[in-house]
């Protein structure tokens, strides 16, 4: 049985943390509280789109994303809590004055495993989304798409975690020396820290993300729906309770502060467009947040004798992380 710290609770240093538990002593670092309400992760809608990443991202890329959707159920039920999951798909959809985005949108889409897109109609898209019926006459259905709950994840791999007894060090930031960390001394070190190791990685920013969660009770999506929006896409992921994490897909700056009201009126008045309900919901939160990107934005695992560190997955966080993380600790695993 190996000895491991994983630095950072995020997303990546919480799956680390649970392939490894099973079989090692390990202790985890954080910065933070329990809450971790900076992490990257929290923001996120956790959509697990390889498709319609593909019109951003290489191929290879996209590809893992699809193979790391598996991986995900195979997560998921492990854990002590129930976390929604589900595999219906994506509906993206454009406005009639917007079409020309639409239009390049579906041109970008890469071929993927055998998935491709599907091109709807008026009736198409009521048949999928009963209450967006008559709102648009043209879409797109990316069929092999779906989503997690993010809070939901993070509460119960806690959970799990101290059943399984990692030992877990709050409010405390570590110096890594060779295979130490603090005064004690590991078999493994694995850096999970995101934006937070950015001193250490050159190379690596922040990309910003800025989401609304809205608790919308007379609204009833039942998958990702994603709007071409003349500015940037707006995404729209339906979470359990009537709840909506509400986004745009990325902000090209460092800019960690909190949301504009620029942000914050473009993204409200695009949801309601989609569907009225929005209107009477209520805001839960509104945040923003920096996802940790290199220049080509791929993930980079770098290893150094005794440490590994795993960072860079940019907007693709909950697509790629299983896979990722997987391979990252082959060798830690045996």
């Amino acid at each position: 049985m190996a000895k491991v710290a994983v630095i950072g609770f995020g997303l990546v240093g919480r799956l680390a943390a649970l392939m490894l538990a099973k079989t090692h002593q390990v202790s985890v670092f954080e910065q933070g509280d329990a809450n971790t309400v900076d992490s990257a992760g929290t923001l996120a809608a956790a959509m697990l789109a390889p498709l319609a990443e593909s019109v951003i991202c290489e191929a290879d890329l996209a590809e893992q994303g699809l193979a790391a959707i598996p991986l995900w159920q195979g997560v998921l039920a492990e854990l002590d809590l129930p976390v929604m999951f589900q595999q219906a798909g994506t509906l993206v959809v454009a406005h009639q004055q917007d079409r020309g985005d639409l239009h390049n949108f579906i041109r970008r889409l890469k071929p993927l495993a055998g998935h491709s897109a599907q091109s709807l109609n008026q009736t198409d898209i009521a048949t999928l989304e009963p209450e967006l019926a008559g709102r648009f006459s043209q879409g797109v259905y990316l069929p092999c798409e779906g989503q997690l709950d993010n809070l939901a994840f993070y509460a119960a791999s806690f959970k799990t975690l101290k059943r399984l007894g990692v030992q877990f060090h709050f409010h405390t930031k570590v110096n890594i020396d060779g295979n130490q960390v603090g005064n004690d001394t590991f078999d493994w070190i694995v850096d999970c820290r995101g934006i937070g190791a950015k001193a250490q990685m050159q190379g690596l920013r922040g990309v910003r993300g800025e989401v609304a969660r809205i608790y919308a009770p007379e609204v009833t999506l039942n998958r990702p729906v994603r709007l071409m929006h003349p500015r940037y896409p707006i995404y729209i992921a339906p979470k359990p309770n009537h709840e909506f994490v509400i986004g745009a897909t990325e902000i090209e700056s460092q800019d960690a502060g909190d949301v504009t009201v620029r942000s914050t009126l473009e993204l409200l008045s695009a949801a309601y467009t989609v569907h009225s309900g929005f209107a009477e919901g209520r805001v839960l939160a509104l945040r923003a947040g920096l996802r940790p990107a290199f220049d080509d934005n791929r993930p980079k695992v770098t290893r150094d004798g005794a440490l590994i560190r795993i960072n860079g997955l940019y907007r693709h966080g909950f697509l790629l992380a299983p896979l990722v993380v997987k391979n990252a600790l082959t060798e830690v695993m045996l």
